[in-house]
């Protein structure tokens, strides 16, 4: 026997028998079930030809094939004037530069964050814009499987996987090439599944546990240079870290390297708006264009929960788990065996999740723009879809305490819910693609 499948063997728990083997053989049918959810969601999203639905894509496209043409963040108004007429506009004669504004020295820029160009325009200078949105998908997924896997063991990773791909938000989003949404929240998905495991693997050696952290944080700080809103999940995950450290689940060498990577692109993102912007705290918005207001909450409440149920429909079994996981540890509070240990652990880690999800929603339900009876899901639900990957973790909680008394009766009844879910987030794609800003042409 080669060393591989000893090693296979060893890891399974068992001494080298049949059943090794069928350990084996259901991580790799988790594996597989994991790889098929992401190809369901890049078959869907590459079965429809994609279109540039509002304004934002314009503005993206428009950084994008700039930085292919070698003009890197602003442009003079004659360099604008050669690239609006290069590129198509919406409607007939309209110009193809939308949502760009001109800086105090004469030059122009895109409002939008700066970040994802620089992501996406290695794509478009190699003709696979498409796939832009789907490689960033790919990362957060690995991020969801191993972090899912490390916290509830089998089937996690599957489960969290098969949730963030199969909402009609992540078939959406994916499906506009030109829009960062999807590659924010895998981002996302894929840095908070990292910190998640360099957390809880107290067996694995300390300098990988460090580099895996540091891959998490570093997948954090793009997605907030992508999206600068995103900063609150930074910010919660600082404290999530800094809470394990106190706790001792974290060494403090790690620790160390994780908050100075933290300080560094701060630092960096800083500099960089102050030298384009004016201001370590300026972005391309105009002041009083983006605004956040108490006045907005109810009404938000009152809007927004039939958009977030109709893209994200994950979030019910993410809102149940994390009652379950607070009801399970109130009632095992004054046991002291292992299942208590768990009970605080899951309620730990659900906490930090959650702090995650509520973060991105609680800043959003503040504004003012999507606190409107107009518009559809399409507009609205795009800045909440950073917390997919959270939600998505959560819900695998679910997933996998469900009870499962026959091992062929599991897993048909969770194949059945999968093709579920992704019926229901391929019927929610097609609703809110159906719906245009611009008239078709």
């Amino acid at each position: 026997m080669n060393e591989t499948g000893m090693s296979l063997m060893a890891r399974a728990g068992d001494e080298p028998g049949p059943w090794a083997w069928v350990r084996v053989s259901r991580d790799r049918l988790e594996a597989f079930a994991a790889l098929a959810a992401f190809a369901v969601l890049c078959a869907v999203v590459l079965s429809s030809a994609s279109r540039l639905v509002e304004p934002d894509d314009y503005a993206y496209r428009a950084s994008i094939v700039a930085m292919t043409q070698g003009h890197f963040l602003t442009l003079s108004t004659a360099q604008v004037d050669r690239l609006a007429a290069q590129l198509p506009g919406p409607v007939a004669g309209a110009p193809g530069v939308l949502q760009w504004v001109q800086l105090p020295g004469g030059r122009w820029i895109s409002e939008k964050d700066p970040g994802y160009p620089f992501l996406a325009a290695p794509f478009q200078a190699a003709g696979i814009i498409r796939l832009a949105p789907l490689c960033y998908g790919a990362l957060g997924c690995l991020g969801l499987f191993f972090g899912a896997r490390r916290w509830l063991g089998r089937y996690g990773g599957a489960a969290a996987v098969v949730l963030f791909c199969s909402s009609g938000a992540a078939l959406l989003f994916a499906w506009r090439d030109y829009m960062p949404t999807f590659t924010d929240a895998s981002l996302i998905a894929a840095g908070t599944g990292a910190l998640l495991w360099a957390v809880l693997a107290a067996e694995a050696a300390t300098r990988r546990r460090t580099w895996a952290g540091l891959a998490g944080f570093a997948a954090l700080e793009i997605a907030v240079f992508v999206r600068y809103t995103d900063i609150v999940v930074l910010g919660c995950a600082v404290v999530a870290v800094v809470a394990a450290c106190k706790l001792r689940a974290v060494p403090a060498a790690a620790l160390r390297w994780w908050l100075g990577s933290v300080a560094v692109s701060g630092a960096g993102v800083g500099l960089f708006d102050d030298l384009v912007y004016g201001g370590p705290l300026r972005s391309g918005y105009r002041p009083g264009e983006i605004t956040f207001s108490l006045g907005a909450v109810l009404p938000n409440l009152r809007y927004m929960p039939a958009h977030l149920i109709q893209a994200m429909p994950m979030l019910v079994p993410g809102l149940a788990a994390l009652a379950w996981i607070a009801a399970r540890r109130a009632r095992l509070r004054s046991a002291g065996d292992e299942q208590a240990a768990a009970a605080r652990r899951d309620l730990a880690v659900g906490l930090a999740l959650a702090a995650s999800w509520f973060s991105v929603w609680g800043l959003y339900a503040a504004y003012t723009w999507t606190a409107s009876p107009f518009g559809s899901t399409l507009q609205f639900a795009r800045f909440y879809v950073p917390a997919a990957g959270a939600i998505s973790l959560l819900g695998s909680w679910l997933v996998t305490r469900l009870p499962r008394r026959a091992s062929l009766a599991a897993v048909t009844s969770t194949a059945a819910a999968a093709v579920a879910m992704f019926g229901l987030g391929a019927w929610s794609f097609a609703i809110m693609r159906e719906f245009w800003l611009f008239p078709r042409p």
